[in-house]
């Protein structure tokens, strides 16, 4: 399916590459954490700036900002703190951002209190949610050019205050994810999702039915990376998931938004 709309901004007009395909982008979106060393053209780079700024937000507020990182000293800092090699070798890092600083400073700047919104669970989930769909725009966008992507969501875990501190990020402003972008240098096989039966539910959520879709999907991940040749392993996914809310559980990620000025009160 070709598409060749011509997208069209302030900044004037950026055409999708030719074979541009929103099926493909979306269908065959696999996770690369290994880059060529040639650079992004610059007009991908700003298509790919052009689609974050087109996100939709709650109330229009856009409350996210992005640090867009080419600067391989920060990447290798951020390397070191998250361990994640890709934070490295990508052409581009960018850091996706809940952020209320900007509606504090426009607020002082019009002589208008500022409501500490952010203080509210609402408040975090409305940041959060901003900042991962203009993450998701940008995975779409750099994908439709070819471009190989890696959400890095450790990012936020790692070290939150030594990545706060790295992007000089103010209070109101905190890290929801990290995203690798970059010439691919791989194309991994894509794993197992979840099938729709377990993912879209008709009216209502199903109070029965889902155990068996589950065990089933458990077992295909499950044959999944028992096929994989070299890198074959017994890796289930129903464990797996645990596991990872078991580490999840020593994270302190409410003491350190409250530190990004995240003071939870109701």
């Amino acid at each position: 399916m070709e598409n060749n709309i011509i997208y069209n901004n302030l900044n004037g007009a950026v055409e999708p590459s030719k074979g541009y395909s929103v099926a493909k982008s979306l269908l065959q979106r696999r996770s690369v954490r290994r880059y060529e060393r040639e650079p992004i053209p610059e007009e991908d780079l700003q298509f790919i700036r052009e689609a974050i700024g087109n996100t939709p937000t709650s109330y229009n507020g856009q409350q996210y900002s992005v640090i867009e990182i080419d600067d391989q000293n920060i990447k290798e800092q951020l390397e070191a703190i998250t361990g994640q090699k890709q934070m490295k070798t990508s052409n581009r890092v960018f850091a996706f951002l809940s952020d209320f600083n900007k509606i504090k400073v426009a607020a002082k700047a019009k002589g208008l209190e500022y409501v500490d919104f952010q203080n509210t669970a609402d408040g975090l989930i409305v940041g959060t949610v901003d900042a991962a769909l203009a993450m998701m725009s940008a995975i779409v966008a750099a994908e439709s050019r070819g471009l190989g992507c890696c959400p890095i969501g450790y990012a936020r875990t790692a070290d939150p205050e030594a990545i706060s501190k790295l992007l000089h990020l103010p209070q109101g402003v905190y890290l929801v994810c990290a995203l690798a972008v970059g010439v691919p240098r791989e194309m991994p096989q894509m794993k197992p999702k979840q099938p729709e039966n377990l993912l879209i539910f008709k009216n209502q959520y199903p109070s029965e039915g889902l155990e068996q879709p589950l065990l089933d999907y458990d077992q295909l991940i499950l044959d999944y990376h028992r096929s994989r040749g070299d890198n074959a392993k017994e890796e289930d996914w129903i464990g797996k998931m645990l596991e990872y809310y078991a580490e999840g559980m020593n994270y302190s990620m409410l003491a350190s938004l409250k530190a990004r000025g995240y003071a939870l009160e109701k």
